[in-house]
């Protein structure tokens, strides 16, 4: 009994400290996603067509929105210590315009900002499958530093680095 009581407090114990070790490896992690809206105000006058000739778009940390909304059904990344970052993505599909539901036939990488500077995955980027999902392996350069402070993850088009999504930090 005494030798059973001894064996799961050492393999609490021992699940603690790896728990540590592999949250040390990890700059900051993202779980969910938040899908672009390209604009993100309008105020008067109206043109007779309907359009707002002031519109505010929904540029972050100096980035430009995609032209059209997006939206993400899921959202996971981790970034190590190490610049090495996975970005696994589903459902991310355009929400509006002619090509409704679709890929787009876009490829996409990843950049984390911390604070100003920006850190990012080739920007060749990995094309989204037909239904929106994509997984993205690579190194950020620069290196990011530790820590990364005010943290954003921005998923991006290869094709003129707007972007589509964005990161919930975990």
């Amino acid at each position: 009994m005494k030798s059973s009581i001894i064996a799961v407090v050492l393999s609490l114990s021992i699940g603690a400290v790896g728990s540590l070790s592999f949250a040390e490896d990890h700059l900051v992690r993202f779980e969910g996603g938040i899908g672009v809206t390209p604009v993100s105000s309008v105020a008067v006058p109206v043109n007779d067509g309907g359009t707002f000739q002031n519109v505010n778009r929904n540029d972050v940390r100096g980035v430009a929105p995609g032209g059209q909304p997006w939206v993400i059904q899921r959202l996971k990344a981790d970034v190590g210590i190490d610049g090495s970052v996975r970005v696994d993505g589903e459902g991310l599909l355009l929400s509006g315009g002619n090509n409704v539901g679709t890929n787009g036939n876009a490829s996409v990488f990843a950049t984390l900002f911390c604070d100003a500077a920006e850190h990012s995955s080739s920007l060749t980027g990995v094309p989204l499958d037909a239904n929106g999902d994509f997984r993205i392996e690579d190194v950020l350069a620069p290196l990011p530093p530790v820590p990364c402070n005010n943290p954003v993850l921005l998923i991006r088009t290869a094709n003129g680095g707007r972007w589509f999504a964005a990161g919930i930090l975990k």
